[in-house]
């Protein structure tokens, strides 16, 4: 079905089309680009305009331009615009105000793209529910997500990040918020912002995108910065966390080796709820996100069933098991990929995680590999060096360390837990055999520059992937 014809983008961008047309989907990379997509080139890296041909050759149904790009006819189906960017946010907007989606947008430290992916759960079982496949939050990603989205969605989960002051307000009002929940706020990016009340600051304007009829803010009731999130909220508020001001209070968490179990109480009611992974930041990023799923009208019965079913994705928590052996399941490595990103307090979250266990094999080992944490400001060496005193720590046996900031941590572990310590991710990656062996547990997390996925990978490639039973593995 179409998303966009000629006409529509045309009116919507303020352009002008060269030919009728219509496309099926919205693509800014060539790579994973579909046929009958609108290919928009856009100027990041590389300018856009040189893959317009490109773009059209593998099906694009017309591009999104500033200027007639080389090697494409005049005759092209295109669309042409002043300046693209500018082109696609009015794509987004108008994308947005031709539906009747509740849209719930979710920013936070830790925890988006998490939270974002159990909306999606939620949600798809209760409506038609449209959300970014990729962690599309930043000045591109969000009017891309918007500019994606089917008019007859009936829900749609923008997730808004930021690394510089001024980003998320933007955005949200770009996305027109009926809920807007921020997971939590903690030290990242540390380096653009001067405390950690700016990050909240920063945090908070998400709220300047709610819509004025009964939008809703969802806030974490358990962080130091909670006051300042509350002065912030317009309108409706719901709070979730272990605090007594909890509208949803998370009273009790039950981590075993392969899910969490939950227990809370909404206004009074008792509220029993599952993640399909173990984590204690599972249960409130979850908690969060049902509280999310009622303000925007979903049934809550309906939204705990199908976050039991919820697993994390690929480098943000995502297990599997290597065999080394088909004959044995005793010399399985148990892999959990967090390779996606990492500031202290995820990263501490995920080291809870590990420590909590029990390795495969019997003489197996708790092992992590942990890299660089990037954009933490003027204490970013005491940051890397004060995980040393986790309590998670005293549980694992060996850490193996990426990039120079790591070198701190690395200095301040008992000797006997010290692992490998190398300047890049390659490096350990060229020798998987002497970070993990038969038997053992390892998680791998780093931020993202760091490719502590080069790892993750070469761990993988050690044996087979062994398919989890829904009892036991999973």
């Amino acid at each position: 079905m179409a998303i966009w014809t000629a006409s529509d983008a045309a009116e919507a961008t303020g352009g002008e089309a060269t030919t009728d047309w219509s496309a099926t989907g919205v693509s800014i990379d060539t790579r994973t680009l579909a046929p009958g997509d609108l290919f928009v080139a856009l100027k990041d890296i590389r300018d856009g305009h040189d893959f317009v041909a490109q773009a059209l050759e593998k099906g694009a149904a017309a591009a999104l331009v500033s200027r007639v790009p080389d090697g494409v006819s005049e005759g092209a189906p295109l669309l042409f615009v002043d300046d693209v960017l500018t082109g696609l946010e009015a794509l987004g907007r108008a994308a947005r105000a031709r539906t009747n989606a509740q849209v719930i947008g979710v920013t936070g430290s830790v925890g988006k793209t998490s939270t974002k992916e159990m909306l999606r759960t939620m949600l798809s079982a209760q409506g038609k529910t449209h959300a970014a496949e990729k962690s599309y939050n930043n000045h591109w990603g969000v009017p891309l997500t918007l500019a994606r989205m089917p008019a007859d969605s009936a829900y749609a989960v923008i997730e808004i990040g930021m690394n510089h002051p001024g980003e998320i307000a933007p955005l949200a009002r770009m996305a027109q918020l009926d809920v807007a929940m921020i997971t939590t706020v903690a030290p990242a990016h540390l380096e653009a912002f001067e405390s950690i009340e700016g990050i909240a600051h920063e945090k908070a304007s998400i709220f300047q995108g709610l819509m004025e009829t009964g939008g809703v803010a969802i806030i974490n009731a358990d962080i130091p910065t909670t006051d300042l999130l509350l002065d912030a909220v317009p309108f409706g508020c719901e709070r979730f966390g272990r605090s007594n001001s909890a509208e949803w209070q998370l009273t009790e968490v039950i981590e075993t080796e392969h899910a969490t179990a939950c227990a809370a109480f909404h206004r009074g009611d008792k509220l029993l709820f599952k993640v399909n992974a173990p984590g204690g930041h599972f249960a409130m990023n979850g908690l969060g996100a049902l509280a999310a799923c009622v303000a925007a009208g979903a049934d809550l019965g309906q939204s705990v069933i199908a976050l039991g079913q919820w697993q994390p994705p690929q480098g943000r928590g995502a297990r599997q098991f290597i065999s080394l052996d088909k004959a044995t399941e005793k010399i399985d490595i148990d892999l959990i990929d967090e390779a996606y990103n990492a500031n202290p307090a995820s990263l501490v979250a995920a080291l809870d995680v590990l420590a909590q266990i029990t390795p495969p094999g019997k003489r197996g080992r708790r092992v992590a590999i942990v890299g660089d944490m990037k954009e933490l400001g003027k204490t970013e060496a005491e940051l890397h060096r004060a995980i040393a005193d986790e309590t998670a720590i005293e549980a694992l046996d060996l850490i193996h360390c990426v990039g120079p900031l790591m070198k701190h941590l690395h200095a301040a572990l008992p000797p006997e837990k010290q692992g490998l310590w190398a300047e890049t991710s390659d490096t350990l990656a060229a020798q998987p055999s002497a970070l993990v062996q038969a038997g053992d547990v390892v998680m791998a997390k780093g931020s993202l520059s760091m490719k502590m996925a080069l790892i993750v990978d070469a761990i993988r490639n050690m044996g087979d992937i062994t398919p989890q039973q829904d009892e036991g593995h999973h």
